[in-house]
């Protein structure tokens, strides 16, 4: 399985462009996957250079409604005839971020998106083929993201706390490996590994993605203490893990002095072999 991060928040040189956002291109034995577009079509640039070539992706996925992640869907419409994208039923309602003054600010998907038909409506869980499934509606509430306190969606014409049920989370089994993916882990991580278990699931192998670690509205990273939970939880799992764009980087650090070589980071134009 070949995984390379096409846009995440840091670079791993001046090569690549980089912004805040995800977007990550997986090879399997059946598929060429990608995971979330990030906020831009800054995920096909870098692809060219890192000789992906979108319009080869077969199958799609958008990890939940915010821009972040689903930004550049138009430019991947554009550029590829051939994969159906995945996503949640619920991704396309609106979404916003309250400011520390009180405004909210918009962060659903591209407001001028139009429903293609390659879009497929994903609920609680989707079984694609042997190699792919879908689960999102994560119970629980351990170690969830502080971050959380200011994402809204609207609900009957009001805005109330977002519930992420919008959240998808993608598994991926290939030659007797098992990853998980998760865009920004907003149900919180140990509730995913969780809710993997009563699934039944086996454990996964790795783990790749955001752990919304860092709030970005208010430019707070998550309680040390609370990180330091997460990094013992994560390093008992027995997984090994890629974290990325929203966990932060000094939330990062705290991870990495807990979990040491079971955990690193992964930035725009990094490419992994597991």
């Amino acid at each position: 399985m070949i995984v390379k991060t096409l846009v995440e928040n840091t670079s791993v040189s001046e090569k690549f462009s980089y912004e805040h956002g995800l977007s990550l291109y997986i090879e399997t034995n059946k598929h060429k996957i990608l995971f979330d577009t990030g906020a831009s079509g800054i995920f096909a640039e870098n692809a060219e250079k890192m000789n992906v070539d979108i319009a080869q992706v077969d199958i799609a996925f958008i990890s939940h409604g915010h821009y972040d992640h689903g930004g550049g869907l138009q430019t991947f419409l554009k550029l590829n005839s051939r994969a159906n994208i995945y996503i949640n039923q619920k991704a396309l309602n609106n979404y916003a971020t309250k400011t520390p003054e009180g405004n909210m600010v918009y962060i659903g998907l591209p407001e001028d998106l139009e429903v293609n038909e390659r879009f497929i409506p994903v609920g609680d869980q989707l079984i694609i083929d042997d190699e792919l499934q879908l689960f999102s509606n994560v119970k629980g509430s351990c170690l969830t993201p502080s971050g959380n306190a200011s994402l809204y969606m609207e609900k009957e014409g009001l805005m109330v706390r977002d519930d992420f049920n919008h959240e998808q989370n993608l598994i991926i089994k290939d030659q007797e490996k098992t990853l998980l993916v998760a865009g920004c882990a907003h149900k919180g991580i140990v509730n995913i590994m969780e809710h993997i278990k009563s699934l039944g699931i086996a454990k996964p192998d790795y783990v790749i993605g955001g752990f919304h670690l860092y709030n970005r509205t208010t430019k707070e990273n998550e309680d040390p203490k609370t990180v330091k939970r997460i990094g013992f939880y994560l390093k008992e799992s027995g997984s090994k893990y890629y974290t990325c764009h929203c966990t932060g980087i000094e939330s990062y650090k705290t991870l990495k002095k807990i979990m040491g070589e079971k955990v690193e980071y992964l930035a725009t134009g990094s490419e992994l072999v597991i």
